[in-house]
């Protein structure tokens, strides 16, 4: 078993070979950059950091030209568009879910106002109106209790059935 571990091991140490051959050099403005490519030719030999395989080479393997159209698009605006691409989508995907949230929390507060409203029209009625109380026992609610209740489903009603007010930032 420990064989099979080890052969397994090794082969995937063997794959990270080529992950070395990695060029790296300090750009014009100073950034360190990475590339399985020679840099350009612009790029002096004191400027660059690591050469594949640990060569000291002067200069470097590729034509000016290439070299110099290769370097041009990563170095002229520093962006990777996989990752820009990514932060839009997760950019879309937060305001979906703001978005999702506001929709949720207004139909929340149209039902607070429907159940106020309903419930201050019920009180407001005169009839009365019984409960259980925490024994168990049913009773009457008085007239104190109901004006209690009418100014409750009143704070209700003035604090969910306007515009919703937006969130401070």
């Amino acid at each position: 078993m420990h064989a099979i571990k080890f052969a397994l091991f090794a082969a995937i140490a063997c794959c990270s070979v080529p992950a070395i051959a990695q060029w790296q050099w300090t750009d014009a403005q100073g950034r360190k950059v990475f590339s399985d490519r020679a840099p350009p030719a612009d790029i002096p030999a004191k400027d660059i950091l690591r050469r594949p395989g640990g060569a000291k080479s002067a200069a470097p393997a590729v034509a000016p030209e290439a070299g110099a159209a290769v370097a041009k698009p990563s170095a002229e605006k520093g962006v990777d568009k996989g990752l820009e691409e990514q932060k839009r989508k997760q950019q879309e995907q937060e305001s979906a879910r703001a978005q999702a949230d506001k929709l949720q929390k207004e139909k929340q507060r149209q039902d607070n106002c429907n159940r106020a409203k309903q419930a201050k029209a019920t009180l407001a009625s005169g009839r009365m109106l019984s409960h259980v109380n925490a024994s168990g026992e049913r009773g009457f609610m008085d007239e104190a209790t109901r004006d209690a209740e009418i100014k409750r489903a009143d704070a209700v009603i003035a604090s969910d059935c306007g515009p919703m007010a937006e969130p401070a930032q």
